[in-house]
């Protein structure tokens, strides 16, 4: 019988184009084995691929693969839009010659491509990402000590001790975490047939070809975004109506007048109370130490190092959130960081372009004396668990988003929407077959008199006055 080996394959580039590396971490049955290299002047996109191809021919070909990457780019256009690109015969796509190369190395093996979430902890892609900047590295101190500019990949295998390998949590997962990552994945069959439609499409334009972590919205408008740190996914419904975008930020501290900044950002768009796919993720570096904040949030400096100032991602951020319903929980502080931010960068406040909605407000009017963060939200209201050993952005909009459905009395509606007209029209006329005569049970007098002994004891022991008071 065939082994099986699962692949972990990622790139990096310092600039875009600018100096590349790529990187493959193949676990076999016995085995590990780390392969890396790198290009003095590439690309992102081309780091990716090449990770794929090399980590790939490194495998015996009746080997089943399993690979997982964390770019859109790669995972769409090997399984899905490379068939669209081969009937154009390749006309208009970006780097045909590793796209080519990338289907000629897979030709007569068995290979299941999987997306993963990048920069999200998972070893297996941590260790790709660290692989792709080690051969970014080596090719630095290559070129140090070579006047050679020739894209020539230098690949590095490292075997380490041959002994079994513990099973993958992640293709091994007894506790069910992938049960919360299932929306993530279902986005990413509906993205994936979004852009074959696209790509067949007569209207293409010569930038049809999107760019890695990086897709083109279809709608509401059109953002043509090719900064590599800014991640925007499309509409994988289509809805008509106002947007309402669930947001959150993570901040180096609390207070924006005292110099603290922010650091990322994310927002989920809603339309009719519909989650429609779209979204907008982004790091930022506040040229300042987080210092204590990352016990929150877990973002590092070192992890900041290289990500944009808020003045370089300022005019996307505002053109994807202005005109919205901004919803978000103890929205003033968001929305003081936010105008700041934006004013500093040469823009009007946020709060004179969208309306803001404060859930944090709505569950102190809903829920008066009791707890009302997030995690007291989210118990009170029976929503999945998630990880939030530390707090992101696009994390806890995505928890924020079923505690406002659900707060709001949306998730039967919520449910309803996704039924067919027909569905609908049964479920409709299953419920008024059934009639119900329910009985009406009073109380007693000695009932009565001891829930009103109940409430004038409530009375003089708090002094105000028993919501439950007749």
């Amino acid at each position: 019988m065939a082994q099986t080996i699962t692949l972990y394959v990622d790139g990096a580039c310092r600039g875009n184009p600018g100096l590349g590396g790529w990187g493959a971490y193949v676990i076999t049955e016995s085995e590990e084995h780390k392969l890396y290299g790198g290009v003095p002047e590439t690309t992102n996109n081309r780091m990716e691929l090449t990770a794929a191809i090399e980590g790939i021919k490194f495998c015996p070909t009746d080997a089943k693969l399993i690979i997982w990457t964390d770019s859109n780019y790669v995972k769409q256009g090997i399984t899905e839009w490379i068939h669209g690109w081969k009937k154009k015969n390749w006309k208009d796509v970006k780097n045909p010659d590793l796209w080519k190369l990338l289907d000629a190395t897979c030709q007569g093996r068995e290979i299941e491509w999987n997306w993963i979430r990048g920069h999200s902890g998972h070893p297996g892609n941590e260790m790709a990402d660290q692989l792709a900047n080690l051969g970014a590295d080596q090719t630095l101190t290559n070129m140090k000590n070579s006047s050679s500019k020739a894209e020539k990949p230098l690949a590095e295998v490292v075997v380490l001790d041959k002994k079994k390998v513990e099973k993958d949590w992640l293709l091994d997962d007894p506790f069910g975490f992938d049960l919360m990552e299932s929306d993530v994945q279902d986005d990413t069959e509906a993205l994936e047939n979004l852009a074959q439609e696209m790509i067949q499409s007569e209207d293409m334009n010569d930038e049809a070809e999107v760019q890695d972590e990086i897709v083109e919205d279809v709608a509401p408008a059109l953002l043509n975004v090719e900064h590599p740190h800014i991640v925007i996914t499309p509409r994988t419904k289509q809805v008509h109506g106002p947007r309402q975008l669930i947001l959150d930020t993570e901040t180096t501290g609390f207070y924006f007048q005292d110099t603290d900044r922010i650091i990322e950002v994310g927002a989920l768009e809603m339309v009719n109370r519909k989650l429609t796919g779209s979204s907008i993720h982004i790091y930022i570096n506040p040229k300042k130490p987080v210092g204590d904040s990352e016990n929150i949030h877990g973002i590092s400096d070192a992890f900041l190092q290289d990500k944009p100032v808020y003045a370089e991602i300022a005019d996307v951020l505002f053109e994807y959130l202005k005109g919205a319903e901004i919803i978000a929980h103890n929205a003033t502080f968001d929305m003081n960081f936010l105008n700041m931010e934006f004013k500093r960068a040469g823009f009007v406040a946020l709060s004179e372009v969208c309306e803001v909605t404060d859930t944090l407000a709505m569950a102190k009017s809903k829920h008066p004396g009791q707890k009302n963060s997030l995690d007291a939200l989210v118990r009170r209201y029976e929503i999945p668990q998630r990880d939030r050993t530390f707090h992101g952005a696009l994390l806890d909009a995505e928890i924020l988003a079923d505690v406002y459905l659900a707060m709001t009395g949306g998730q039967v509606s919520f449910d309803m929407d996704t039924l067919s007209e027909s569905e609908q029209q049964e479920a409709q006329t299953a419920r008024l077959s059934v009639q119900i005569e329910l009985p009406v049970i009073l109380p007693s007098e000695q009932e009565l008199q001891a829930h009103e002994t109940w409430v004038k004891q409530f009375e003089e022991k708090h002094g105000t006055a028993c919501l439950f008071a007749k």
